[in-house]
């Protein structure tokens, strides 16, 4: 179940996806497979060598890519998740969704 996105979000990154473009999508999620995740972030490309590339270079595997429909992507969880954003620059989406909590 995702939550925490309005659809011009969503719209907003199928969009860029579709252009072949490595696009990033953070909500909130709650599933029972994963009781210590609170959120995903979506990273999708419709061009699968690009996506697959971008993959590599955080040590994700190309069998990873979700390949559904037309919205190609890998799912960040947990610590990977922070990482990633860090590393692309993205530290909004952790303090949007308040990712990181203090002790």
């Amino acid at each position: 179940m995702a939550f925490g996105i309005n659809k011009s979000e969503l719209q907003a990154w199928k969009e860029q996806v579709s252009k072949g473009e490595i696009a990033f999508l953070t909500h909130y999620w709650l599933d029972p497979r994963f009781e210590n995740a609170t959120t995903v972030t979506k990273v999708g490309c419709v061009n699968l060598e690009r996506l697959t590339s971008w993959g590599k270079k955080y040590g994700l595997k190309k069998e990873w890519i979700h390949n559904r429909e037309r919205f190609p992507h890998f799912d960040l969880i947990g610590p990977s998740q922070i990482e990633i954003l860090i590393a692309e620059g993205l530290e909004s989406h952790i303090t949007r969704f308040n990712m990181i909590q203090k002790k």
